[in-house]
Formats: structure tokens, sequence, C-alpha cells
């Protein structure tokens, strides 16, 4: 770009009436400015100014020159100005990875509401519990809980305080009785996740700072989380969820937090890239949008462990 360069400080001298004018309103040295002009002269051969130690004046030729400089240079920043724009405007096709669970009950709504805000955007949605490739799938990002391994992948935080919840709805309770503590799960029907050949079922909790593994079954395995829901709401058993994915059948009463006295898994949710150059002003919007949706669930029964 240093021919350009050349050429705003030929425009510049001619508009301030003196080389060292110029020089301090471009931030650059007058022998800089001076070095310029003369690389410019010598590239076109010809002389396009006269200057004196007083006085600086157009010559024939620079006259002609300069209006084709300002011609170039408003269609250079006409052009920069719509990239730059562009580069801003809300639009395109976003092509996402979500879990069942989180996919339909809440970004569903929460997409067709970012939607209504920015019509121009259209999306693909990837909605299972597998775990999406991002590198070689057509995935322009994907919603996950906890930090990828791979540490090639980008990951933008989007509700980082989330955590597990212990929840069973309370007409099971009511047939079952309700546990005090982790161990007490052993002898209730619990709902486990299935993610491949590995069944979920080795749940972990700490107490006092204590960590305490327990392993739990059921007559109950889904390899969908949506699932693993439903069948909680329905009475099914007791369910460890995401607390994102329960939050508003807890504060509907549909389901009830248990053993609120213990610490559970951490479960941060983030949106995933390949590169965060593919950080979109779209994505960008998006992951904000869907942080803010996180953050206005209801939290009365929302876990506040550290």
């Amino acid at each position: 770009m240093k021919a350009l360069q050349d050429l705003e400080i030929f425009v510049r001298t001619v508009d301030a009436g003196s080389l060292s004018a110029a020089a301090r309103s471009l931030d650059i040295t007058p022998a800089a400015a001076s070095a310029a002009l003369q690389r410019l002269e010598a590239e076109l051969q010809t002389a396009l100014l006269v200057r004196s130690t007083r006085s600086l004046r157009l010559t024939p030729e620079g006259a002609v020159f300069l209006e084709h400089c300002r011609l170039a240079l408003n269609t250079l920043r006409e052009g920069q100005q719509t990239l730059a724009t562009g580069r801003q405007q809300v639009q395109g096709t976003l092509r996402l990875a979500v879990s069942s669970d989180l996919g339909r009950n809440l970004l569903l709504p929460w997409l067709d509401a970012f939607q209504d805000q920015h019509p121009q955007v259209r999306f693909r949605l990837q909605v299972s519990d597998r775990m999406a490739n991002i590198f070689s799938e057509p995935v322009d990002a994907a919603f996950r809980y906890g930090e990828p391994p791979d540490s090639n992948l980008v990951a933008l935080p989007v509700a980082l305080d989330n955590r597990r919840v212990l929840c069973a709805s309370p007409a099971y309770l009511q047939r079952h009785g309700t546990p005090s503590t982790p161990a007490d799960l052993a002898r209730h029907d619990c709902l486990c996740f299935l993610l491949g050949e590995d069944v979920n079922d080795r749940w972990e909790f700490s107490h006092n700072g204590h960590p305490t593994t327990v392993r739990v079954g059921g007559g109950h395995v889904a390899n969908d989380g949506d699932l693993v829901r439903r069948w909680a709401i329905a009475g099914r058993g007791i369910a460890y969820k995401s607390w994102l994915d329960v939050a508003q059948p807890l504060a509907d009463g549909r389901l009830q937090a248990l053993c609120n006295d213990w610490d559970t898994e951490a479960a941060p949710l983030y949106m995933v890239l390949p590169d965060r150059r593919q950080l979109t002003p779209a994505l960008r919007l998006l992951r904000e949008f869907v942080a803010v949706q996180c953050a206005a669930l209801p939290t009365g029964s929302k876990r506040q462990n550290g």
C-alpha cells in the first residue's frame, strides 16, 4: 500500500500548502513526506510540485495528476467503507451444532427471537448429542458443555457458572422418597445418558471440599438428553442434568432440586469454533444474545456452588 500512501501525501501536501503541514497531519516526519514525493515523481518521471524554501506550487502535470489522485483515493475509501459495512452486517447462514435438550427446549425459541431481530440471518441446525467434528463437518460453531479437549478449537464462554443439578418430579419423590445424600441414589431409579458406547452412570459430587463418586443405575438409558429430561418430568426417575436444561421445569415445579447442600459438577456452556477468524459479526452477536438469555433464566432453584 506504499504507493497509495504516497498519493495521500501528495494530495495532503497540496491541500495543506506545505510539506511540513502535510507531514504533521499524517503524523510522519517532513523527511518521510519529502521522500514519498520524490518517489512518486520518479515513478511518474515528471515533476509534480515546484518547491522552494517559502512556497510550493503545482506544475501543470501535477495539476492534472492531482485530480486523478483525488478520484482514486475517494474510490478506494468507498471500497474500504463497503468492505467494512459488509463485515458489520448481520447476515448469512449460520450452521450450528447443538445438543438435543439445549437445542429443542432453549435454543430453538431463542434462535427464533434472534432471527426476528436480524431477518437476514438463516440457521442450519444439527441437533444431536453426538459430538460434531467442526473441523470436518459443515458446521460454523457448536454449543457445547465443558471445555473442548482439542486445544486447537476456540471456546468462547456463554454461561460459565452453569452446573449440573440433581432433580426429580414431585410425583416420583412422593412414591419413592427423597434422597438426602448422593449415597441414597443407589436405592433409586436414575436416568442415565448414553454417549456412544459409554453410559454416564458415575455421578460426581463434593461436600465440604471432599469429592465423592456415586455409581447409579435404573431402567432408563438414552442417547438423547431431551428424553432424559422428559422421563424426569414424567416421574420415571432421578436425573443429573445441566441446570440450563432443567431451569424452567425447576422454576415451575415440574422438577425439584435434590441434595442442595452438595456441590455438583460444573457444566460451563461454550460456543466452539475451529478458528477465531470464523467469528463473524452474526456469530458474535448470537453468542452475546444466547449469553443474555441464559442469564435471564429463572434462578430460584439454581445451584450456587462455587
